[in-house]
């Protein structure tokens, strides 16, 4: 049996177990166990459906080389020949579809996602950087079929925003939007120079998954809660009201504010989600860092102060310096053409792991 065929032989025998459990009136009943065992039923099913299309393919060639080596009659042996080439070609590409699909899988990828982008080094320039960005994303959901709110904002003194952070909903989201969590520096020559020289300005971006109560369990006698008054833009009755909401987790300092909702109760459950997603992902960098002393990985190592992008306008261009990729199609790409950049780096990231499992075995 070859080695690709044991591995789906007993992802064959885990489905079927599955596939018994979740309809076990007892493991229904408990809401966490069940949810779990539902996510791996789907995750084991288009696996199931590979390995027998992969055992059907072994086993006709198996059939027609048998074939070929004991038929006489020259037509017969023909057709075993034909239907061994096909057969054959086939093989690699199922081979490689079906190495693609047994790397682990980020249990994370399907969350939802909260994204913050904060202004860096540059000012008033790095501020307006922000909201290009924040454009450029927006855009991007659109295109993506994703809704999103925001959740809190700060301008910037003169234009755009010292922070600014949104929750994203749809489907598989943070697998697509991990890659953009670290420092992107923008080129160019900002709207108050007056001589046209080209500075240099940087923004941190931070993605994080969405914790669900089930993920991470928060203890609220840890958590500190202040109200005080929205500020900037919001419209008069924001501004009135005690609405915004602070959250301070006591035995880490983290902090999180919310202020863009309207009322003191749905500020408070969005502030309550970000601080769990936030405590989250920091356990989660824990653990990947860990993971990265034995192997190196492109992204997810908690590293939220590597720059990972360059924008450079005069010369239209985007660099991704983790995989060396230039796009130079700069005005699309702020338009929210993001798309073949994340792909080119969930490819890199794929082939790293492909890698990774070739060394370990």
């Amino acid at each position: 049996m070859s080695d690709l065929l044991s591995k789906l032989e007993a992802i064959h025998i885990r489905f079927v177990e599955v596939s018994t459990m979740i309809v076990d009136p007892e493991i229904i009943s408990n809401m966490d166990r069940y949810v779990k065992l539902n996510k791996e039923y789907k995750d084991l099913e288009i696996l199931d459906k590979v390995y027998f299309q992969y055992k059907n393919l072994l086993g006709n060639l198996k059939s027609a080389k048998e074939l070929l080596e004991i038929e006489d009659d020259q037509e017969m042996r023909e057709m075993a020949k034909t239907e061994i080439d096909n057969l054959e070609t086939q093989k690699p590409d199922l081979e490689e579809e079906i190495k693609m699909l047994l790397i682990p899988k980020d249990p994370e990828d399907d969350k939802n996602a909260i994204l913050e982008l904060r202004a860096g080094t540059g000012g008033d320039e790095a501020c307006i950087f922000v909201e290009d960005c924040f454009r450029m994303y927006t855009m991007f959901f659109k295109e993506m079929g994703w809704q999103y709110e925001i959740l809190n904002s700060s301008e910037g003194s003169v234009k755009g925003y010292k922070e600014i952070s949104m929750e994203i909903t749809g489907a598989g989201i943070y697998g697509m939007l991990k890659f953009e969590s670290g420092v992107h520096r923008v080129q160019r020559v900002p709207e108050t120079e007056s001589q046209g020289r080209v500075h240099t300005s940087a923004i941190t971006v931070a993605v994080l998954p969405e914790a669900e109560e089930v993920d991470f369990e928060l203890d609220m006698n840890d958590v500190r809660k202040d109200t005080f008054r929205a500020s900037g833009a919001g419209g008069q009755h924001i501004n009135k009201t005690e609405s915004a909401i602070r959250l301070t987790h006591i035995p880490t300092g983290v902090v999180v504010e919310c202020q863009d909702g309207r009322s003191q109760h749905k500020n408070l459950e969005k502030a309550i989600s970000v601080l769990r997603s936030r405590l989250y992902q920091a356990e989660l960098d824990r653990v990947h860092n860990e993971r990265a002393a034995q192997r190196k990985t492109l992204v997810s190592t908690g590293d939220r102060s590597a720059k990972i992008r360059t924008y450079n306008y005069p010369q239209g261009r985007i660099t991704d310096h983790r995989i060396n990729k230039t796009i130079y199609n700069l005005s699309a790409f702020m338009n929210g053409d993001l798309k073949d950049m994340i792909d080119s780096l969930k490819l890199a990231e794929n082939a790293e792991k492909l890698k990774g499992q070739e060394v370990a075995a």
